[in-house]
């Protein structure tokens, strides 16, 4: 099996054992929780993007990696996690820590559909080895990464459904 075929099957099986996973032990535990507390755990899971600044790192890249892959990824992967630390601190400040949380996972989601559009005009599938240590934070961690993106993004959008659900509700009955 070429290279190329190995990252790619890495790359899209990845997201199996998370998905099931989260399905089973993650997904019931978010859906009994306040919006708030899952919002902050998410966040928590995204503070740890920082690491991403090792695409940058020769010894633990490949110097063959391309840059235009390489830099865009750790400073993507750096916003994000930066944002996350951010709305974490901000906790106090409801409406600051929500500003927060929508911008780390607006930057995450941009990053990772960029780093994919990046991947694919570079061939990093044929340049998989360069990756060295990386490797593992693409197949690992970014199926997560996303997973919990769109997640945030579904319980955001269900949180604003029922605050209008309610206040309709309030004003019908009035």
């Amino acid at each position: 099996m070429s290279s190329q075929t190995v990252f790619l099957t890495h790359l899209v099986l990845g997201y199996v054992p998370w998905l099931l996973f989260f399905g089973a032990y993650i997904w019931p535990r978010l859906n009994a929780m306040d919006h708030f507390d899952v919002q902050r755990a998410i966040a928590v899971v995204h503070s740890f993007r920082v690491i991403g600044l090792a695409f940058l790192l020769p010894g633990v890249v490949g110097s063959s990696l391309p840059a235009g892959f390489a830099t865009f990824a750790a400073y993507g992967n750096l916003a994000t996690g930066v944002l996350a630390m951010l709305a974490l601190l901000a906790i106090r400040i409801r409406p600051l820590f929500w500003l927060l949380v929508l911008a780390f996972n607006l930057v995450g989601v941009a990053d990772i559909a960029l780093d994919s559009y990046h991947a694919v005009q570079v061939n990093l599938p044929a340049v998989a080895g360069e990756l060295g240590g990386m490797y593992a934070f693409l197949i690992i961690y970014m199926p997560l990464q996303m997973i919990s993106h769109l997640t945030a993004f579904y319980l955001l959008a269900r949180s604003q459904l029922d605050a209008v659900s309610s206040d309709v509700g309030d004003a019908a009955g009035s």
